[in-house]
């Protein structure tokens, strides 16, 4: 029982993980679309902010896990 809600917590984190990624993504290309002279500032803010989100999942990935007791 116990694996099985690691499993759907660790899906649920990189669900999250996807989603967030994807509204980082469409609203940078929207950003850059509206004012292209300011494109390398917001790509750098979006691959920063992206890295801070996987950051979070790969978190929320490896608490799911240790909350089994069975890694390491």
């Amino acid at each position: 029982m116990v694996g099985s809600i690691a499993g759907i917590g660790a899906g649920l984190a990189a669900i999250g993980a996807g989603i967030g990624i994807g509204q980082i993504g469409g609203k940078a290309m929207e950003g850059m679309a509206r004012q292209p002279e300011a494109a390398s500032k917001i790509q750098t803010a979006m691959l920063i902010a992206a890295a801070f989100v996987e950051a979070v999942a790969l978190f929320g990935v490896v608490v799911a896990f240790l909350g089994t007791g069975n890694v390491g």
